[in-house]
C-alpha cells in the first residue's frame, strides 16, 4: 500500500502533504530524547535509503528542526536533486547543544535560525516554519515578536507557511487563527488538544499531529492493533492533515504507512 492518491491539502496554506510524514529527530541526535529503547543513529546509506522507501511509499512531508542534533545538516545533502519532491518543516525557537535543549522566541534569533535553516537544508525556501514552543505558547505568540516576525519571513518568500508546535488548547487556537498551522499532540491516551483540531476543520487551517502513536495501548480491546487503532483515531478527525511519525526501521516505515492508508480508505 502507498499513499500516493492521499495527498491532501494543509488547510488554506496551499501545500499539499501525505497523511503521513517522516520525523527525522534519529537522524540528528540520540540525547536527551524520550523513546523506550536505546538506537543507533543512521548512517547516511541507512538515512538515503530510509528516505528514498519514504518516497517511494508516498511520503512527501519531512519534519526537521535545529534542535534535532545535525539533522537539517544531514538533510541537505541527502536530499539534493530532490527538493521538488518534499515538503520541508523545520523550527525556530528551540537549540539543542551539549545535551541539553535552550530556547529563544526573539525575532533576531529567528531570522538567524531561518538563515542557517535554509544554509543547511540547502534550500532557498522553508515550506512550513513552526515555534518549537517551550509549553508558554500563549505569551510566546503574544509577546515576542515572534509570530509577527515568521509572517515577514512569508512575505519575503523564505518560507510558504507558518504555525506553532505548542502544548495547550489556548496556544493552538492563537497559532490558527494568525497563522497557517497548528502541530498539536493526539492520540490514543491523550486527546486534550481536540478542541484545536475542531477549529482547524472548522477555519481551513492546518494540523500536524505529534506523538500520533504514543503508547496508548492500555486503552485497547484484546487483539485490536495499537498502530492501526491510532491511525484510525487520526484520520477519523476532518481538522488532520498529516501525522509526523519519526521512525529510521524500514519495517515501521512500511507498516505505519499501510496502517494509514488503511485507515483513511476506511
Amino acid at each position: 500500500m502507498s499513499l500516493h492518491d492521499l495527498h491532501r491539502p494543509l488547510g488554506d496554506s496551499g501545500l499539499i502533504v501525505s497523511p503521513l510524514g517522516l520525523g527525522t529527530v534519529k537522524l540528528g541526535r540520540d540525547q536527551g530524547v524520550k523513546y523506550p529503547n536505546g538506537f543507533t543513529i543512521p548512517d547516511d546509506a541507512a538515512a538515503r535509503a530510509l528516505l528514498d522507501q519514504a518516497r517511494a511509499l508516498g511520503i512527501n512531508l519531512i519534519d526537521t528542526a535545529p534542535a534535532y542534533g545535525v539533522s537539517e545538516q544531514r538533510l541537505g545533502p541527502l536530499l539534493r536533486g530532490q527538493r521538488q519532491d518534499w515538503v520541508i518543516v523545520s523550527k525556530v525557537g528551540e537549540e539543542f547543544d551539549s545535551g541539553q535543549s535552550s530556547f529563544d522566541f526573539s525575532p533576531a534569533h529567528a531570522r538567524l535560525s531561518l538563515e542557517r535553516s535554509l544554509r543547511r537544508l540547502e534550500t532557498e525556501h522553508i515550506d512550513l516554519l513552526l515555534v518549537h514552543s517551550d509549553g508558554n505558547d500563549v505569551a510566546i505568540l503574544r509577546d515576542s515578536g515572534l509570530y509577527e516576525t515568521l509572517a515577514e519571513f512569508k512575505r519575503e518568500g523564505k518560507i510558504r507557511a507558518f504555525g506553532l508546535s505548542g502544548k495547550t488548547v489556548e496556544g493552538g487556537l492563537l497559532a490558527l487563527q494568525r497563522g497557517d498551522c497548528a502541530m498539536v499532540t493526539y492520540n490514543l491516551a491523550e486527546q486534550g488538544e481536540k478542541p484545536v483540531l475542531d477549529y482547524a476543520a472548522a477555519h481551513g487551517k492546518g494540523i500536524l499531529i505529534k506523538k500520533a502513536l504514543a503508547s496508548g495501548h492500555a486503552v485497547l480491546r484484546e487483539g485490536q492493533d495499537p498502530i492501526q487503532a491510532s491511525f484510525e483515531l487520526l484520520f477519523s478527525h476532518p481538522g488532520v492533515s498529516s501525522a509526523i511519525v519519526g521512525t529510521i526501521n524500514p519495517q515501521h516505515l512500511a507498516a505505519n504507512v499501510a496502517a494509514a492508508a488503511a485507515a483513511i480508505r476506511d
